[in-house]
């Protein structure tokens, strides 16, 4: 297995410091979460979040696992191929045509097995092994 392509600790202190400490603390356990469950993911900063890929399966669309996404007042735990997963615990939100998230306000709250169960689901996907169609 090739080992991911994760940016700097110095470049992750740059880009979390515009945001409130509260936020930089989940970002930061989601980041920890997808490196030891996706070694081989690829992490760029993009569309101002955090976004991860598997770049053997293709870029940040066709090869993406998640992204994590800063809003004012939460995190966003987004996956572009979010309809496409098993929700076991009903966790995932949106109504657009693929996409799906969850949103995290609080640490202490947050459904960390969960989530990382959907990272983990989401970096299987094989989108060879569907239809050309993302339509659900």
């Amino acid at each position: 297995m090739k080992k991911g392509d994760f940016l700097t600790t110095a470049e992750i202190q740059q880009f979390l410091s515009f945001f409130p400490p509260s936020l930089q603390d989940i970002a930061l356990e989601l980041r920890d979460m997808l490196i030891s469950s996706c070694p081989e993911a690829t992490e760029r900063i993009l569309w101002g979040g955090l976004s991860y890929h598997d770049s053997a399966k293709g870029g940040p669309i066709r090869g993406a696992i998640c992204q994590i996404e800063f809003h004012p007042d939460h995190i966003r735990l987004s996956f572009v191929h979010g309809f496409r997963l098993e929700d076991p615990h009903s966790l995932l939100q949106g109504n657009r045509k693929s996409k799906r998230f969850v949103r995290i306000t609080s640490y202490e709250e947050a459904p960390w097995e969960a989530m990382r169960g959907l990272i983990e689901a989401a970096a299987r996907l094989d989108l060879s092994t569907f239809e050309a169609s993302i339509t659900p």
